[in-house]
Formats: structure tokens, C-alpha cells, sequence
């Protein structure tokens, strides 16, 4: 039987290699675009709309002022913009039935990055079990390859979604799948971190930068694993 390959591309940038090589795509932005989006999923948010830029989120909420404008920049929420890019805000009495324009620093820059895909799944700690599964399954069924995108921070490596990536790896491991260098090595630092995958995650730069600029608890709940079953798909420009 074919394995299947399982990449890992550590950089928002690198995510349409795994678009030329035609496989399922996980976008993993721990800190915390991934964690916010599922979030807002789970609260019953009709859909997030990705955006790359602010001044693209503003114009495409002009035309769609029933839309929910949320968004960062530097962690911050960027001026005029209804919610930022924490998952706390993500309510449900705030997000049900709505749609919520996104944009952030390199979240929506990966999804951006993975057009032409036919499968982009969205991955965090918070749903790590459900995204593993899914994207194994999906590859299985249509023989294709899997790519991890690790989106890092401003164009820089992250630990926390290394270790993410790393733990998808870790649960799909098998004697079916096999793996570029970088996935097992994220596969080695997530089995070397243990139960402590998410105390290792809270000691990374961008963790330490959210907490100083008052984003703690943030930082505490997109370290979690398993909040949630929901695993967010990329389809036509819309995560539903």
C-alpha cells in the first residue's frame, strides 16, 4: 500500500509548495489565528472570511457592513475593527449565524498562500486530535500527501506552531505514513515536550510578547489541547 508523506513547511511563505504538490493542506497559527478561528466556528459563526491586508478587510466590510470586522496587527486590534484576533471575544452571543472578516499578521497570509488547494483544513492545539484524523483521512481517500504549514511569526520561525505541527504528526504516525525530515523532527520536539506540549508552547517569543502587551489569557487557553471537535475547511475564499 502507498504511504502517505506528510511535509512540513515552517513559514506562511512556503505554503503553496504543498499547493504544487497537491496535497492537503493544515494551516496551524497557534498564537492565535487558528484557535480564534475555530473559536468562532464552534460558537456558531456562519463563516470566516481571510483577508491579507487591512485595507482589503475595510473595503470588503464597506460593501458588507452586516459582516463582523475583527482583525490584529502587532497583536493589537487595528483601529475602527469590532473584535480583534482573540478567541475570548469569540462569543457565541457575539458570532452566531454571523460573518466575520479576518485578517491577521500570518494566519490569513498562509491560507492566502494555499489557493489552488482543493483541501485546506485549519489546525491548532485546541483541536489538534480532530485536525490529525480529518487530514489523514482526506489524504487516505484521495491518495494525495499532507502539508503542515507552520506559519510562524512576521516571516520568522515559531515554537508554538512547531510543536503543533509536531503533535498532528505525532497522532497520525503509523505504519502508512512517512515523513520529510522537518515533520519528524516536529514529531520528536512534540513527543520530547510530552504532556507539557502546551507549558513549552507558553515559553515562545510570540507567547511572551502577548502576555507583555496584556494578552495572557490568550495565550493560556490557545495552549490547550482538545477544546474542540471542529475542524474548519478553506472553500472558495470562506472557512466554514
Amino acid at each position: 500500500m502507498r504511504k502517505t508523506p506528510v511535509h512540513l513547511e515552517v513559514l506562511a511563505r512556503y505554503a503553496d509548495k504543498g499547493v504544487e504538490r497537491g496535497d492537503v493542506i493544515v494551516i496551524i497559527d497557534v498564537f492565535r489565528c487558528s484557535s480564534t478561528i475555530v473559536t468562532a466556528l464552534k460558537n456558531g459563526a456562519k463563516a470566516v472570511i481571510p483577508v491579507r491586508t487591512v485595507k482589503e478587510a475595510v473595503k470588503l466590510h464597506e460593501k458588507n457592513p452586516d459582516w463582523i470586522l475583527a482583525g490584529e496587527r502587532m497583536g493589537r486590534k487595528p483601529k475602527g475593527f469590532q473584535l480583534g484576533n482573540s478567541p475570548l471575544e469569540y462569543r457565541r452571543e457575539l458570532v452566531e449565524d454571523r460573518c466575520i472578516i479576518l485578517t491577521t499578521t500570518d494566519g490569513t497570509k498562509a491560507i492566502e498562500k494555499s489557493k489552488g488547494a482543493e483541501d485546506i483544513l485549519i489546525g491548532a492545539l485546541i483541536n489538534v486530535s480532530a485536525v490529525s484524523k480529518l487530514a489523514l483521512r482526506i489524504a487516505r481517500s484521495k491518495g494525495k500527501g499532507i502539508t503542515l504549514v507552520a506559519s510562524g511569526r512576521r516571516g520568522s520561525f515559531s515554537l508554538e506552531d512547531f510543536l503543533c505541527a509536531g503533535k498532528i504528526a505525532e497522532l497520525m504516525q503509523g505504519p502508512e505514513v512517512e515523513f520529510s525530515d522537518s515533520a519528524l523532527a516536529a514529531l520528536l520536539a512534540s513527543r520530547g515536550a510530552g504532556r507539557a506540549i502546551g507549558e513549552v508552547a507558553k515559553s515562545s517569543n510570540h507567547a511572551t510578547y502577548l502576555k507583555s502587551i496584556g494578552l495572557g489569557q490568550d495565550v493560556d487557553f490557545c495552549s490547550k489541547l482538545d477544546l474542540s471537535d471542529k475542524v474548519p475547511l478553506v472553500h472558495d475564499g470562506m472557512i466554514t
